[in-house]
């Protein structure tokens, strides 16, 4: 039907991302802002977002049942601020070579945009640009003809399709 009337199905994928010089400081930064929640604060966050008709809580909901035994819900994917705060909570987590490789498998999956954030957000911004943006090719790129990209935040520097 899309085919039919000239539409192209395009898809993007929205996440945090925490980046440390390894791995391990990585999960740290990661576990340290929900650290001093309770299970009561989990559960009772969680009973919430089971009355709510947004779908992406009730996946997580799925994914980690509110469980901190499960940081992980797919490689490198951590949810545990989606335990408690609704909306976009899922981070990649992992040192630069990890974060690199994991942001190449989204374009690879035929990711048409990648949109990263962090906590805070400039701080994380300057770590993924001093740790990951070195490892994605074309990153010094930030024009193409008159189209202003984003770097390696375009998708074409993280090894996407060329224009």
């Amino acid at each position: 039907m899309r085919a039919r009337r000239g539409r192209k199905v395009r898809f993007g994928v929205r996440l945090h991302v925490i980046v440390r010089e390894t791995n391990d400081e990585a999960w740290a930064a990661a576990d340290s802002p929900i650290s001093r929640l309770t299970d009561e604060d989990i559960a009772q966050s969680q009973q919430n977002f089971a009355q709510m008709d947004s779908v992406g809580p009730r996946r997580l909901a799925e994914l980690h049942g509110g469980r901190r035994d499960r940081r992980e819900i797919g490689r490198n994917l951590w949810a545990g601020v989606g335990r408690v705060r609704g909306g976009a909570g899922t981070a990649l987590v992992g040192d630069a070579q990890t974060v690199a490789a994991r942001v190449r498998e989204y374009v690879e999956a035929g990711a048409d945009g990648v949109v990263l954030s962090g906590y805070p957000h400039l701080e994380e911004a300057y770590r993924f640009v001093e740790l990951v943006f070195p490892l994605l090719p074309d990153k010094g790129r930030v024009t193409t003809g008159a189209r202003q990209t984003g770097g390696a935040f375009d998708i074409r520097a993280a090894g996407g399709p060329r224009s």
